[in-house]
């Protein structure tokens, strides 16, 4: 069974007196643990079905599931509450909170939206420092390591509270081309370690290369077959 799908899928802006046909009734199919790109040029509707996907935003008409849920027919606190538990994120700024340490941004999550007990939390933050590379540096803030290391901390954070889909929004979009291959591997790394979906909006060819699936959208509307997602197991 597929763990995201689309049917008809529609999203549509007022803005003043003018309708925005944002997305335009398009259909697909994202199995677990698959690599999956939306590509397209800007305003082609990449980053609203990612906000849809990721219950940040309603679709206006349509069908989407995620997970076996209809989030179509969630309301604002239950939308949030399905994010929290079963979606991460990671954006192309990194989003670290600056006061925060390293360990403190990965544990943000568990203490915000699931409310672990201390000890579990500890478990899980040094288990994923350790996966992405960055043990050593739990102690350090954001403006004390690299952008690489960064994206490594946001990887991290995206999966503290074991998500099976990871959000990633031009992930790689402020690194060099050697971190972002890096980034692009560690994440392949995720995929199969923790048997994560990760579905990317993106322009990098690099993170085209990897995809098992490319979805090319233009104007709202995907815009070539596709093939279907083939799971990959841990």
């Amino acid at each position: 069974m597929a763990l995201i799908r689309a049917e008809e899928l529609v999203k549509t802006y007022r803005t003043g007196e003018v309708d925005v046909h944002a997305v335009r009734g398009v259909d697909f199919a994202i199995e677990s643990k698959s690599f999956v790109v939306f590509v397209g040029p800007s305003g082609s509707g990449k980053t609203t079905l990612l906000n849809m996907i990721g219950c940040l935003d309603r679709p206006t008409g349509g069908k989407l599931a995620v997970v076996d849920t209809d989030v179509g027919t969630l309301d604002r606190p239950a939308a949030a509450e399905f994010r929290g538990k079963h979606i991460g994120f990671v954006f192309q700024d990194f989003n670290l909170i600056p006061v925060l340490t390293v360990y403190e941004n990965i544990e943000y999550p568990l203490i915000m939206v699931q409310d672990w007990p201390e000890k579990k939390r500890r478990e899980q933050v040094m288990r994923l420092l350790k996966a992405v590379g960055m043990s050593g540096q739990e102690n350090k803030r954001p403006d004390q390591i690299s952008g690489g290391q960064k994206q490594r901390v946001a990887v991290a954070r995206a999966l503290a509270t074991d998500a099976k889909l990871v959000l990633a929004d031009e992930p790689t979009a402020n690194l060099d081309h050697d971190t972002a291959y890096h980034i692009i591997e560690l994440m392949k790394k995720m995929r199969d370690e923790f048997g994560t979906t990760f579905v990317f909006s993106t322009h990098d060819p690099k993170i085209m290369g990897e995809a098992e699936v490319t979805f090319t959208l233009e104007d709202g509307r995907i815009q070539q077959p596709s093939p279907r997602p083939v799971a990959i197991h841990a």
